[in-house]
């Protein structure tokens, strides 16, 4: 009779976005982490220890590794860019459909502004061999779709 091969399973991935320096293991975090066996209060504890930095509340999309032992380690990720310009910008939420020269924006920002937060999605290793050039594009365009006007 051949022995018998331990079973390796891969490790899972799971992506939430959770306030900063507010993660509490009650929906939505304490329901997705227990189904995968992770003590939810262990990533809260932890979470909000590297998210001290932050002001409060600022939706932070995190990418959770669980190993097959139930241990896990994450990533934190920029805030998202929609939430960064409207943020910015000043406005509440975006426009839905927002026509340039025929609707009303919903802010505006000027290129200086872009800049900087072209700077802070730099940061995330998604973008960290990009040029701030093609970031600073990629802001203008999803600024345009939000509704957020861009002025010299």
């Amino acid at each position: 009779m051949a022995p018998k091969k331990a079973v390796q399973t891969a490790n899972t991935i799971v992506k939430i976005i959770v306030g900063a320096g507010a993660a509490k293991p009650q929906p939505p975090v304490g329901p997705v982490l227990g189904s995968k066996g992770v003590k939810a209060i262990d990533f809260c504890k932890e979470f909000n220890a590297k998210t001290a930095h932050y002001q409060d509340n600022i939706p932070i999309p995190v990418v959770l590794t669980i190993k097959p032992d139930r241990t896990f380690s994450f990533e934190l990720k920029s805030p998202q860019t929609a939430f960064l310009l409207l943020r910015a910008a000043g406005a509440e939420k975006g426009a839905a459909k927002y026509k340039p020269g025929r609707d009303q924006p919903v802010g505006q920002l000027s290129l200086k502004h872009i800049y900087e937060l072209a700077k802070i999605k730099k940061m995330d290793s998604r973008h960290k061999d990009q040029p701030l050039e093609n970031i600073c594009k990629s802001l203008c365009g999803t600024a345009l779709s939000v509704g957020v006007e861009i002025v010299n």
